[in-house]
This record gives C-alpha cells, structure tokens and sequence, in this order.
C-alpha cells in the first residue's frame, strides 16, 4: 500500500495576492528605515550650534511642515541663538500646527526668545513675521508718535478676523509676568493689535502698573479695542505722577468717550502747568465731544494755537453743535493751517454739509493729510447713514482717493457696501482692486458676525421662553 502524505490546502490565485500583499506591508516600515532621513533635520542635532541654527533657518526657508514636529524638539536647545532660529522659522509657518507650538515657546526661559514669540504669535495674524533684524515692537518705535492714539490706528489686524483664545490667553500669561519686564510689555501691545476684547480686564490692570512702559503699552491697546466699559476704570491716571502715562490715559479716555472724565480733563486743560498736558486734555475732551464742553470748544476756535484750533473744530464737530455752524464757517474762512482746516471741514460734514464731505473725501488723495481725512471719514462712517453719501465718490479718477474708500470701508462697511465694493475689486489699478477685496472679506465677516450674534440670541430667547427653535 501506497503511503500518502496529506495534500497541503490550495489556495487560490486571489489568496496568493493577498499575502504577497501582506508581506510587502510587514516589509515598509523597514525599508523607510533604511531609507536618509531630511538632512536638515539631522543637522538640528549637530553638536555646533551654529551650524544647528542654520538648519533651523533653512527649514523656515523650506516651508516643510513635516519638519514641524523636529522645530518643536529644537525649542528646548540649549543655545539662545538657536532657539531664537528655531521661532522664527515657525512664524514663518502659517499653520495651526505652527501656533500651538509657538505657544508654548512663551514660557521660553531667555526674555528675547519670549519677545520675539509674541512678535510671532501676533504676526500670524497679521501676516508680518519677524525677521533676522528683530528688535521688538517698543524698541522699534519707543513712544514715537502720537499717532498710535488717532481714531483708527492702522496697526491692527482687521476687523473679522477670528483670534484664537489660546493666543490671547498666552499673551495675557506673558504680560502679567512682569518678572521679564520687556517681553510683558511686547505682549500688552500685542493684544491691542489682536484687539483683544476678552483680555479688557487685564489690561486695565496693567495700565495701572508701576512700570511706566507696560503702562503705556497696556493704554495704547485699550485705545484700539475699544471697549467703552474700560474708560471709567482709567479716570484715575489722569492723577498719574508720570506724565507719559497722564497723557496717554487723557487720550484714550477720551478715545473710549468716557464721560466720567470730563471733570478731571478739564481741570488738567485749565490748571495744569504743563503746556503739553494741556493739550492732551483738550484733545480728550474733543474725543468725547460732549455739548458741556462746547464753550471750551468755541474758544479754542480761535485760539493762537493751531492745534487748539483744530482740536476746538473737532469736538464741535463730535457734539454736533448745530449752533456753532457760522462760527465754524467764520473761522475757516481765516484758517491759513491745512490741519486746521480739515478739522474744520470734518466739523461740518458732521453736521451733514455735503461740501465739506466733498473736500475730506480730496484731501484723501493727499500725500500729507490722506491719513488725516481717512481717519475723520472712517470715523464718520460709523454712523450706518453716512454710508450712501460715500458711495458716489467710489468713481473718483484720483486711484488714491478709490484705494483710501475702500481702506475706509474696511472698518465701516456694511450690506449697503457690497455693490460698490464689488466694482472697485475689478478696478483697473491694481492696489485699488486689491483694497476692494480687503473691504469685502472683513465686511462679510462682520456680517457672519452679526447674524451668528442675532442666532444666539434667538436661541437665548426662545430657550427662556420655552420656544423649540428649529
């Protein structure tokens, strides 16, 4: 008798496919291994740190985000000057990877390192990474200019933009730790610039700290948010001992209408002896435009100063002091000071005078004063009937002039916008187009905002009343 083996099970042709297929997978892994890794990568963990600090800048240059996770290693390099490479590289990311990374940078044990992060952190939304020539925002314009507490400071990310809550909470972290004073400075006008409304309360208390620059800082970014319910809790450093800080709490006062100060603002502009002081209430007291102060108004009208001038037009122009229109008009006809006389014009356009809406809206193609017009006519806008009038100016041959509306409307524009708007985003000069299009995100952004706004409150109201909202 024959003996047999058992026959082995057939498989089938499908079934021999699959197991080669099996294989080949088991074998992946390891031929990846095998495999060079980014050299880049590698050099992060040259034991040179500048050659280190190099690679971080190339993979910056390389915009390779599988590199991410090798840049967030290298945030715990022993050397300053790597670590400092290694953030900007990852600000020059635009990817949310990238922000939680930077975030935890914050805590950074070296203050540079921690100023140039929050430079990052802001400069994600504002599209302004820094570079190699980093110096900080302070540094670069340590109390410049005034121009910081006009009615619209440009150095702000624009509206509609959606800042993430970490961000701010990580910037709050950095500028209440005042152990590293300069980087708690960076990130007080950082947050004005993010115009971080929720970090309100904190930076009310930082307006109040000893270290006059936080101080300031902390002022500057309440004057950009905006958030009225923040002036009467600043009336108080119109006493400050500082007169940087006394000075800059009379303007943003006066920024945020804050009625409370009135008294105090008045005794400065009467009793102080400081000239500049002085000014700097009356120009608080113009922001606020309240009809109390009108007599003030009236007087520096025609004052020596043409500040004082200026400033007088101004806050008769803010309390609508219909009465006052033929002193106004007086004084134009005697102003010689091109400032002056703008203010003058915005006075009136105020009180709805369509010629000197006519002369604003010119002025904005003028290399020294186009900033000036913007700002009054930005702020004229934001009363929702001063819209229409602005419309027919859109087809103005000056393209300066075209580009300043849309810059305008940027801030100001609503449902009404959209069709001029639309017509400038195809105009032929190019900055204009691209203006238009600027307008046009941030007015729908404003408008999902709106509606998302009204849509929680109908679901808050109805939740109240016991209404299914479906």
């Amino acid at each position: 008798m024959v003996n047999r083996q058992p026959a082995l099970p057939a498989f089938p042709c499908w079934s021999k496919t699959l197991l080669l297929l099996f294989v080949m997978a088991l074998a992946i892994p390891a031929l990846g291994g095998a495999q060079a890794s980014d050299p880049l990568v590698e050099q992060l963990k040259n034991s040179d740190a500048d050659s280190r600090a190099k690679a971080a800048r190339e993979i910056g240059k390389s915009d390779d985000r599988a590199a991410l996770p090798a840049l967030e290693g290298a945030l715990r390099d022993p050397s300053d000057k790597v670590r400092r490479e290694v953030v900007m590289a990852l600000a020059s990311f635009r990817q949310p990877e990238a922000l939680d990374i930077l975030i935890t940078a914050t805590r950074d044990s070296n203050p540079d390192v921690r100023e140039l992060v929050v430079e990052s952190l802001v400069g994600y939304y504002t599209g302004q990474a820094p570079t190699p020539g980093f110096t900080g925002f302070l540094k670069r314009g340590a109390h410049a200019a005034k121009s910081i507490f006009s009615d619209e400071d440009m150095a702000r990310i624009d509206p509609g933009v959606r800042v993430e809550p970490k961000v701010i909470e990580a910037l709050v972290a950095v500028m209440q730790d005042t152990g590293s004073i300069q980087p708690a400075r960076e990130a007080a006008r950082g947050l004005g610039v993010l115009v971080a409304q929720p970090a309100v309360p904190q930076l009310v208390k930082a307006a109040h700290s000893l270290d006059p620059d936080l101080a300031r800082g902390a002022l500057n970014a309440l004057s950009k948010i905006k958030d009225t319910s923040a002036g009467p809790e600043l009336v108080d450093l119109l006493d400050s001992p500082n007169n940087d800080v006394k000075q800059d709490a009379a303007e943003t006062v006066g920024i945020l209408r804050t009625h409370a100060a009135l008294p105090k603002l008045q005794t400065m502009y009467d009793k102080d002896r400081d000239k500049k002081n002085r000014e700097i209430a009356l120009q608080g007291l113009a922001y606020i435009g309240d009809p109390v102060s009108d007599p003030v108004f009236l007087k520096a009208l025609w004052s020596d100063n043409k500040r004082y001038r200026a400033l007088g037009a101004e806050g008769l122009g803010r309390a609508r002091d219909t009465p006052a229109i033929p002193e106004i008009e007086k004084a134009l006809g005697a102003e010689k000071d091109a400032d002056a006389r703008l203010a003058m014009r915005y006075a009136l356009a105020n009180m709805d005078r369509q010629n000197d809406l006519q002369a604003l809206v010119d002025a904005l193609g003028s290399t020294l004063h186009g900033d000036v017009a913007q700002a009054y006519l930005i702020e004229l806008c934001r009363d929702p009937k001063f819209l229409p009038k602005l419309y027919p100016y859109a087809s103005s041959g000056n393209a300066t002039v075209r580009k300043r509306l849309c810059t305008v409307l940027v801030f100001t524009g609503d449902e009404t916008s959209f069709e001029p708007l639309d017509r400038l985003s195809h105009d032929k000069n190019n900055d204009v187009a691209i203006e238009a299009l600027r307008a046009l995100r941030a007015v729908r952004a404003r408008q999902a905002k709106s509606a998302s706004a009204s849509s929680r409150g109908a679901f808050s109201s109805a939740g109240r009343l016991g209404i299914s909202v479906t």
